[in-house]
């Protein structure tokens, strides 16, 4: 038997996360540290971050500033800076990533699957004819063949290359 080792994925595992600690999408862009918090693309009113327990290679997430679990209390002007923040990141995972599709959408709620629902955030995950293999049925574990690290400087250069002239 061949076995795989992801040690990071235990904390998610065992939701070791301190919860206690506030709101991450609200501390994260605060500190001022992108590379550490894996935050490649700001804008006005949302900004970028990558999946510590990601789906998939390049799964990233598209943040409002804003601390709201209800989407109905975002203003146009954020759903508006979101969905081009959203084109841009699609353009960046395009070039850097090369994927064959993406699945893009927006958990509304814990009942829905939403993680952290205080707080709202869409997903990107990038997706390759052939992703989906025997792991996650059999095994359930999913096998992530780049690190967060490396992909958020590729993502980062991308996003400063296009946008941030």
């Amino acid at each position: 038997m061949k076995q795989l080792w992801a040690p990071w994925r235990m904390k998610y595992i065992l939701n070791e996360i301190d919860k206690n600690t506030g709101c991450i999408f609200c501390q994260f862009p605060k500190a001022n540290d992108d590379e550490k918090y894996l935050i490649p693309y700001r804008s006005k009113e949302c900004f970028v971050i990558l999946n510590k327990f990601p789906y998939n290679n390049g799964h990233v997430m598209v943040v409002p500033y804003q601390h709201t679990g209800d989407y109905l209390e975002l203003s146009e002007e954020v759903l508006l800076d979101m969905q081009r923040t959203i084109q841009k990141t699609i353009q960046v995972l395009n070039a850097v990533m090369r994927p064959h599709a993406l699945n893009i959408g927006m958990n509304l709620g814990r009942i829905a699957g939403a993680g952290i629902d205080d707080h709202l955030h869409y997903h990107i995950v990038p997706r390759w004819d052939g992703d989906t293999n025997f792991m996650p049925v059999i095994a359930d574990t999913k096998v992530v063949s780049e690190s967060l690290e490396d992909t958020f400087q590729k993502m980062r250069n991308e996003f400063q290359k296009l946008f941030q002239k």
